[in-house]
Formats: C-alpha cells, sequence, structure tokens
C-alpha cells in the first residue's frame, strides 16, 4: 500500500492525541492508541513511515544492532512471521520491514504524510493543544505526543562557498530516493561519523576517486556481516521470551549479549588481548562488552583502544594514513562506536585519499573544488556525513507554545531539561519518546521506543479511568532528574569526548550530556516506580469548572 491511499483529514478536527511522526515510535505509539480506544492523528513530514530509515538511503546505510533484535516485540506473530535476511539488516530492508508492519495493522488511515506539524500552542481554557500543520489546518488534541525521532534533523554544516558548488550535493541524512551514480566521478566525503564510515566502502568501489575529509578519526569494529541462515532465524526466534527480557531488564543497552563479569586489568595481558582478538573476529558493538569498566575507568578504556588503534596500523598499509585514522582525541566508546564493512582496508585502494581537515580546517568550497591549506582538491560530487542535529534538533523545529507564552525552544536555551525524558516542566500533556535524559540513543532505540510508549499509554489509561485531563512534570522533580542524569554521565568518561551526545556538533549549541547512561533496566525499573507511586513528580489536575456568573 502506497502512501498516496493515507486517509484524508476528517472533517472533525479534534483528537485525543496527535503524534508527530511516522518512524518507529510514531507507529507504535498509534497502534497502542488505536488499541486503548483513543482517537489519534499522525502527522508525517515525509511521504512515507520509517522515520530515520526513510531519510537515511545513503550508500551502505545499516543498522549497527542486529536486525533480529532491531525489531517490534508487541506481536509475537510478526516477531515469528517477518524473515530477516542479514545479520545487520541494509536500510532497504528495514524501511521494508517499517512498511510492512504499516500495513500489517492497518495504520496508513490514521497517518497524515506530507506534513509537517509547524506550530503546537496550549490553550489554558480549553486545556488543549492547538496543532497548526504546513497545510494551514489547525486540529485540537488533549495531548501531544513528539515522536521526531533523535537522528532525524540533518545537519548542513556551515562551509565558506559550499552553495558556490557546480557539482551535486548531497546530505547522508536526506539522501535522493532514486539511485545515485557516482561512475567516473571525483567524489568528495566530508565526516567520518558512522554514515561516512559506511558509506566511504560503497562509494569507493564506484567512483573514479573519493577523497575523505576527515577532522576527527573514529573508532570502528568490523561488522562481520553476513547472510542469516534459516537455523540461525528459528534459534532465535525460540528464544525471543528470553532475549526481550534481558533486554528490557538486564541489558544497559537493551542489546542480549553476554555481560562481563570482570575489569579490563583483571586479566593479564595475553588473556585480555585474546579476548579482544575473539571480539573483534566476531565483529559488532559486543567488542565494548568485553569488561565491565570500559566505560568508566581510563587505564582499562586504554588497552581496549590500544588495541584497535593497532588493528588500524595492521590493516592500512600507509603509516602515515593509518596514523591519521588512528583515534587519539576521545576514549573509545565514548562517541557511539561505528561498525563497518572493509572502512579501513578502503584506504589501501589507489582512488582513495585521506585529507586531514583538525590540523588544516576547509578554507572554502570553490565551483570544483575542496580547498584546504591552500590546495584545491578537486571533485565533481560532493558526499556530506556530517550528522545530526541529535536529540533535540526535531524538537526545535516546532514552535512550541506552553501556558503564559513560552516556548520550549526558550526553556531549553541552555539546554534541555525533561523528567525522566518523557516531558518538561511548562508543558502540560506534551510527551516526548525517548527524549533527552532517556537512554535514547545509549541503547537499542526499538527496545527504548516500546518502553517509552507502553508507559505514555498506561499513564493516558489511567488519566481516563480517574478523570483527569491535566498532566505536567513538577519542576522540583525535573531538576533533580536532570541533576541526576549528568551526575551519572560525569561518573563515566562519556564527558571526555566531545560528541554529538553533548551537542558538540553544533556550534552554539549547549554542552550538556543528553542520554541517560544509568541503563535500560535501571530506567524502566525507575520509570515504573514512578508510575506505581500515582505518577509520583507529576502534577494531574480534572477538568476545570466554569465559573459561576457574578449576582
Amino acid at each position: 500500500m502506497s502512501s498516496a491511499q493515507s486517509s484524508p483529514v476528517r472533517a472533525s478536527e479534534a483528537y485525543d492525541v496527535v503524534v508527530v511522526g511516522a518512524g518507529f515510535a510514531g507507529m507504535y505509539m498509534l497502534h497502542r492508541l488505536r488499541g486503548l480506544g483513543f482517537s489519534a492523528r499522525v502527522y508525517e513530514q515525509g511521504d512515507g513511515v520509517g522515520g530515520t530509515w526513510y531519510w537515511n538511503r545513503y550508500p551502505g546505510a545499516r543498522c549497527d544492532v542486529e536486525s533480529m533484535q532491531y525489531s517490534y516485540s508487541f506481536s509475537e506473530e510478526l516477531q515469528q512471521e517477518w524473515d530477516w535476511s542479514e545479520r545487520y539488516a541494509p536500510q532497504p530492508e528495514i524501511l521494508k520491514y517499517a512498511n510492512h508492519v504499516a500495513d500489517r495493522f492497518d495504520l496508513r488511515r490514521d497517518i497524515q504524510f506530507k506534513t509537517r506539524v509547524e506550530r503546537a500552542m496550549f490553550d489554558e481554557r480549553a486545556q488543549r493543544w492547538s496543532v497548526t500543520a504546513s497545510n494551514g489546518k489547525t486540529v485540537q488534541a488533549q495531548f501531544v505526543v513528539l515522536a521526531t525521532g533523535c537522528l532525524s534533523n540533518a545537519r548542513k554544516p556551515d562551509i565558506k562557498g559550499l552553495d558556490d558548488f557546480k557539482g551535486s550535493v548531497y546530505h547522508t541524512g536526506n539522501w535522493p530516493h532514486e539511485d545515485v551514480d557516482f561512475t567516473g566521478l571525483r567524489v568528495g566525503l566530508i565526516g567520518t561519523g558512522s554514515s561516512g564510515i559506511q558509506s566511504a566502502p560503497v562509494i569507493a568501489a564506484q567512483a573514479k576517486h573519493l577523497t575523505v575529509f576527515q577532522r576527527t578519526a573514529n573508532f570502528s569494529i568490523p561488522a562481520r556481516n553476513a547472510a542469516l541462515t534459516d537455523e540461525e532465524r528459528s534459534a532465535f526466534r525460540k528464544n525471543y521470551p528470553e532475549i526481550r527480557r534481558f533486554a528490557r531488564e538486564v541489558a544497559r543497552n537493551g542489546i542480549y549479549a553476554e555481560q562481563p563479569d570482570r575489569g579490563a586489568l583483571d586479566d593479564a595481558d595475553d588473556a585480555r588481548r585474546g579476548k579482544y582478538e575473539k571480539r573483534w573476529e566476531n565483529g559488532g558493538l559486543t567488542f565494548m562488552y568485553v569488561y565491565n569498566n570500559l566505560g568508566l575507568e581510563r587505564s582499562a578504556n586504554d588497552t581496549a583502544a590500544d588495541f584497535v588503534r593497532g588493528k588500524i596500523a595492521e590493516i592500512v598499509k600507509d603509516p602515515e594514513t593509518a596514523k591519521l585514522l588512528q583515534p587519539n582525541s576521545h576514549p573509545i566508546g565514548t562517541k557511539r562506536i561505528c561498525i563497518d564493512t572493509d572502512y579501513f582496508a578502503t584506504f589501501n585502494r589507489s582512488n582513495v585519499s585521506l585529507i586531514d581537515i583538525k590540523t588544516n580546517p576547509i578554507e572554502e568550497i570553490t565551483a570544483n573544488a575542496v580547498r584546504v591549506a591552500g590546495k584545491d582538491h578537486e571533485v565533481d560530487a560532493l558526499v556530506m556525513a556530517t550528522g545530526f542535529d541529535a536529540m533535540t534538533g526535531s524538537v526545535a523545529k516546532i514552535d512550541i507554545i506552553g501556558p503564559g507564552g513560552q516556548t520550549l525552544n526558550q526553556k531549553w536555551a541552555e539546554g534541555p531539561k525533561t523528567y525522566l525524558g518523557l516531558m518538561s516542566e511548562g508543558f502540560p500533556n506534551l510527551f516526548i519518546i525517548t527524549g533527552p535524559g532517556s537512554p535514547s540513543v545509549l541503547s537499542n532505540m526499538i527496545v527504548s521506543i516500546e518502553q517509552h510508549v507502553d508507559w505514555i499509554a498506561g499513564c493516558l489509561t489511567h488519566m481516563r479511568k480517574h478523570g483527569l485531563v491535566t498532566m505536567e512534570a513538577e519542576r522540583e522533580a525535573e531538576e533533580k532528574w536532570v541533576a541526576h542524569v549528568n551526575e551519572v554521565a560525569h561518573g563515566t568518561l562519556y564527558p571526555q569526548a566531545n560528541s554529538w551526545y553533548m551537542g558538540a556538533n553544533i556550534p552554539g549549541k549547549p554542552r550538556i550530556f543528553m542520554p541517560y547512561i544509568g541503563g535500560v533496566g535501571v530506567y524502566r525499573r525507575i520509570c515504573d516506580e514512578v508510575a506505581a507511586k500515582g505518577y509520583d513528580g507529576f502534577v494531574m489536575g480534572r477538568a476545570q469548572q466554569p465559573q459561576a456568573a457574578a449576582s
């Protein structure tokens, strides 16, 4: 079913809930709301479902969480029927899965595509939100749920002369839907985060020449991607109950994996290297689970970082290029660690060159070149792998106005403040899925999405049962939670990196550690306890009674 078959706007302009975004969060939220009997409308800027996976179509794009775990758990039939083809699903397959979910649960009839929410204003007298969309229509809703995603607002770098470039310019976070052919072209790739690392080998195999402009070297582990066998899929499905329980309740990051029982320095050098070698050969994010203190103690972290730097030196033949590719600016894992397929080996190709733009930043982009240290590197096409305004960027694009006229952007000017990552004080009935202050990007996003959606659904059910119409985070509870999030973060090595976790990739954005690093299981228990105590830290209110006329 195509997006063109989504239903038109109803004549009625009032809903119980407006959901912003039709990615994995928005789709599951809609499904839960429907099942509970709430009327809902979803607004989606794109012309299809999938969120991050709708927009990120760059060459080599795939998930860094294994396919069998990066999937919904709410439907036993769904998780048993869907056949993932590879250990790490490529973007087209994840998008196909999202479309299958939308069709299987008949979600499109309540989703309005090609429609951006531009404004949401809370009406204190009506105790409802007025939501204005890009088509000019305004609807009323008791609740608004922001399912806008953490990595959906592509960041275009401010580089002198970029608008004067005569060739094609692409951004990995907003890739064309049609195939892009780089055959015979000289391509410049700016950025070496996850999307740059994934796309470089694919582009290099096609282009006449690829020039990679690197500001910050990043740690990357081989994915060791492979086709999944029927036996592997079957074994996983049989064990799904335990896998899902473990991901929700035990794993810090929502991923089922062997848990470490010791620190890095508890093993002798040879034993430690043997464990790193085994994880390197196995591939994937589990490399960081070898020991339990890699994110806590620099001396332990150094052993893992040195191992990976050694691997880069082994793979890359040119010593100077290898040295540039070896990260030295941050502890391993304190920026989201990347997984790749032949990234470092790509720099052994004769048609690939690496330019250091940390020592000598890009001076300007001319009509046909990128100028660095006075030298023009001629290119026919540019690929911007410059990331996102993560976690808050998509929310910031909406003019959200609370009681009294304060906007959410004004409140968050010095950094995002939330209670549990779910609500922000001063903005009643406004929920955020995987917002700042929750595990979100430090976790398997599907696990965190389902937890938030289920918590919100339970909350709305509680309010309806008890005749409550408004809910808002208390200032004191929010302040304590923000302090706790930062306290936990600063007990780790994470703040030592200038990462997008801190907003460091956006000039002028306040430096504050945004996700909650305490762990998915711990966080879930905190949220459940808050709900069990009658939504402790939130203020709930009944409908305002009309004032009696003066006699």
